[in-house]
């Protein structure tokens, strides 16, 4: 830790973890603005196929982004404690709202900057391109993806339009 100006900077992070297929994932906890139970998605005419749809949050439409479709990941099999646990994580990109499926929500982590590896070429379907790092656990791994690369901006642009 160093103290600069009365603030105290760490090299770490806190991410919000989730299970997608049989893989853990990680995304940094200040994109994410909240987590909701899986409910009812309006589906889009002529959307990409990974887009689910809209969700309608307290009166703020929502797109709902699959990444299974996205990356071609299987879904967890769940049993009904895991269906407690799945639903949508909210992220702001940018200022921009959307929705991402999840299998089963995780726990709140804090990675040191040090624990963090560089990706691979190839994690399990996700290109290197989509991952901020990749953190060794007792389990297996954790990886940390990079929001902000997931999509083009032309897709981000389409993604967008869907809100209207």
């Amino acid at each position: 830790m160093v103290a600069r100006s009365d603030k105290i900077v760490t090299d770490s992070k806190q991410l919000v973890t989730f299970q997608l297929g049989e893989e853990l994932y990680g995304v940094n906890i200040m994109d994410v603005k909240e987590i909701v139970r899986a409910q009812g998605v309006r589906a889009i005419p002529n959307a990409p196929t990974y887009v689910e749809g809209i969700f309608n949050l307290r009166s703020e439409i929502i797109p709902i982004i699959s990444l299974h479709k996205r990356f071609h990941l299987k879904k967890l099999a769940v049993t009904e404690e895991d269906e407690l646990l799945s639903g949508f994580i909210i992220l702001d990109i940018d200022g921009m709202k959307l929705g991402i499926i999840i299998d089963r929500v995780s726990r709140v982590v804090t990675v040191e900057k040090d624990e963090v590896q560089p990706p691979p070429q190839m994690v399990s379907g996700i290109g290197a391109e989509y991952i901020q790092g990749v953190v060794r656990q007792n389990e297996g791994y954790l990886i940390i993806l990079a929001i902000r690369d997931l999509f083009n901006p032309k897709e981000l642009q389409k993604i967008a339009e869907l809100r209207r």
